[in-house]
């Protein structure tokens, strides 16, 4: 798979949402702190920087909306299928696994 976007700077576009649905919701930077449980300067760094633990992420999103979006975003997405041909090659390969490989 190829990577168009770096980890920088996903967290600070990701910034620019939470930051853009408060500014929608008319909040100040003090008021969404109140009300998510976020230290201040720990919302502030996260807008200027895009850098947040991923508890306080989520603390923000259950105020300003997408936690659904984002715990979607990343589950296992269920594969499509063309023919019964295909359904039935995909049933016999299918393996999950529970654990990670050992290094």
């Amino acid at each position: 798979m190829v990577l168009l976007i770096t980890s920088s700077h996903a967290q600070r576009r990701l910034a620019g949402h939470v930051r853009a649905r408060r500014l929608a919701m008319e909040l100040t930077q003090e008021g969404l702190s109140r009300r998510s449980g976020v230290p201040l300067p720990s919302l502030r760094k996260f807008e200027q920087t895009g850098i947040i633990s991923l508890e306080a992420f989520l603390k923000l999103l259950m105020v300003v909306g997408g936690m659904e979006e984002v715990v979607q975003a990343v589950a296992l997405q269920e594969t499509s299928f063309a023919s019964i041909d295909d359904v039935l090659k995909a049933d016999g390969n299918k393996v999950i696994r529970k654990r990670g490989r050992r290094s």
